[in-house]
C-alpha cells in the first residue's frame, strides 16, 4: 500500500498521532476525526494531504529495525509489544479472534510490508506465504494443555492436548514454519501445566521437535510475574536459538527486579470516584457466591471467591472473569464487592505501563477474555531483554556465514 491508496484510518495509525495531536494538526474536533476513521464521513482533501504528509515524514524517519519477527497465536499482541520494545519490526502477524484483531489493530501502527492474517493453518501448510524473518514468536493456544481445560474436557469425555484436533495440534504449524524458515530464534509461551500434561509426554515432544528433529538448541523455564505486576501468575517459555550460543533461562534471575519493589494491587486500582457503579456485584451475585464458597468449605475445599485489598497480589486472571469475577474480587467499605475494570485488567496484564496507554474498543465481556488469555508484557520485555545478546549474536552469525540456512529455506 502506498501513501496515495490508503485509507484515512491507515494513514492516521502510521502518523503514530494521539487524537488530541491530530485535532491540533488538522484543525478539526476529535469527534470529526473518529467520523473520518470510521469512514462514516469523507475526509477533506485538506485533512487527507496533512495526514499523508506526517504519516509520508514518519515513515522516512524509522531507523532500520534490529531485526524481523513474527507474530503467531498473537492475541491482543503482548508478545509482539516485548520485542518492539529492544528494536525488532513485526513482519506478520496472526490472530483468528475477530474481538482480538480489533484490539490488535487499534494499538498498533502497521507498517506498510505487515501481513496481518487470521487462520495461521494455511500458513503452516504453505510457510513460504510468510515474509522472510529472524524471529519467531508464538503464544500458542493454552487450553488443551491447562490443568482447568484438561480437567473440564476430561468431564466432558473430549480430547485434550495434542489430541484435540481444532487447537491441540497448531504446535505443528510452528513446526512447519520453523523448519521452513529455519529463523536466527523463537520464543514459545504456553501454561506451566504443560510440562505435566499426559505425563510429561506432550512437553518430551515438544522437546524432541524443537531439538533433535529441527536442531535448535532449546531452554525453557516457568516464570512467575509477582515480580512485575501485582498478580501470581505462572507460564512456561521455551527459547531456542538456530545454533548454540550459550543462552540459558538459568542466569535469569539477574532480570527480577528486588523484591522490596514488587507492587501490589493498590498500584493499578483506579480510585473510588473513577470506577462505575456497574462494576460492584449485585445482591444476587454476591449472595450466590457467598452461599458457594460456603458450601465448598463445610465439603473441606477450597473453591470460592477471592477477595483483595490494595496491599495484595491477586490470583490468576483468567478468560472466564467477565462470568462473575470471583477469583479477583476487590473489597469496598460500606457496600459489595466489584470486579476490576478492564483498564485496570490492562495494567494488571501490564499493558498500560508507564507511559504506554491501552486502547480498548471492544466490550467489557470480549475485554475481560483477552486480557486473561494474554500475557504479561512487562514480563515478555524482561525475557526479550535477556535474549537479546543471544540473538544479535546469531544475526552476527548469519551475517557472517551469508546466512547458508537461511539460502536453503528460501532456495
Amino acid at each position: 500500500m502506498n501513501d496515495w491508496t490508503a485509507s484515512f484510518e491507515d494513514l492516521f495509525k502510521r502518523s503514530g498521532l494521539s487524537l488530541e495531536e491530530a485535532e491540533a494538526e488538522l484543525g478539526v474536533s476529535a469527534r470529526q476525526i473518529r467520523r473520518y476513521i470510521s469512514d462514516e464521513v469523507a475526509p477533506t482533501k485538506l485533512a487527507m494531504e496533512r495526514m499523508r504528509e506526517i504519516a509520508s515524514k514518519r515513515s522516512a524517519k524509522r531507523t532500520k529495525p534490529a531485526f524481523r519477527f513474527i507474530d503467531l497465536f498473537a492475541g491482543i499482541g503482548g508478545l509482539r509489544l516485548g520485542f518492539e520494545a529492544i528494536g525488532g519490526e513485526c513482519v506478520f502477524t496472526s490472530e483468528w479472534d475477530r474481538w482480538s484483531n480489533e484490539t490488535y489493530r487499534k494499538n498498533f501502527a502497521e507498517s506498510e510490508d505487515h501481513v496481518m492474517v487470521g487462520d495461521i493453518r494455511p500458513y503452516g501448510a504453505d510457510p513460504s506465504k510468510i515474509p522472510q524473518f529472524d524471529v519467531l514468536l508464538a503464544g500458542f493456544p493454552c487450553q488443551p494443555f491447562s490443568l482447568a481445560g484438561v480437567s473440564k474436557k476430561n468431564s466432558l469425555g473430549r480430547a485434550h492436548g495434542f489430541a484435540d484436533e481444532k487447537q491441540g495440534n497448531l504446535f505443528f504449524d510452528i513446526e512447519a514454519i520453523l523448519r521452513h524458515h529455519r529463523p536466527s530464534a523463537f520464543l514459545l509461551e504456553n501454561v506451566k501445566h504443560l510440562q505435566r500434561h499426559d505425563k510429561g509426554r506432550t512437553f518430551e515432544v515438544i522437546r524432541c521437535t524443537l531439538e533433535d528433529e529441527l536442531g535448535y538448541a532449546i531452554s525453557y523455564r516457568v516464570v512467575s510475574s509477582e515480580p512485575w505486576v501485582p498478580q501470581k501468575r505462572e507460564r512456561i517459555f521455551i527459547a531456542g536459538f538456530r545454533q548454540d550460543v550459550g543462552f540459558s533461562f538459568e542466569d535469569f534471575d539477574k532480570m527480577i527486579p528486588p523484591q522490596k519493589e514488587w507492587p501490589k494491587l493498590g498500584d493499578i486500582l483506579l480510585s473510588h470516584n473513577e470506577v462505575d457503579s456497574k462494576y460492584t456485584l449485585t445482591p444476587k451475585l454476591w449472595d450466590y457466591l457467598q452461599a458457594y464458597r460456603a458450601k465448598h468449605e463445610k465439603a473441606g475445599n477450597g473453591f470460592g471467591y477471592s477477595l483483595f485489598g490494595e496491599k495484595d497480589v491477586a490470583r490468576t486472571l483468567s478468560a472466564r472473569y467477565h462470568k462473575d469475577g470471583s477469583e479477583i474480587l476487590i473489597g469496598q467499605q460500606g457496600t459489595r464487592p466489584r470486579r476490576l475494570t478492564p483498564t485496570e485488567c490492562a495494567r494488571l496484564m501490564g499493558f498500560e505501563h508507564g507511559d504506554r496507554k491501552w486502547h480498548i474498543p471492544v466490550s467489557d465481556t470480549q475485554g475481560y477474555r483477552q486480557f486473561g488469555n494474554a500475557v504479561v508484557v512487562p514480563v515478555i520485555e524482561a525475557i526479550a531483554r535477556f535474549m537479546e545478546p543471544s540473538i544479535k549474536q546469531m544475526l552476527e552469525i548469519d551475517r557472517l556465514s551469508s546466512s547458508p540456512a537461511r539460502k536453503r529455506a528460501v532456495g
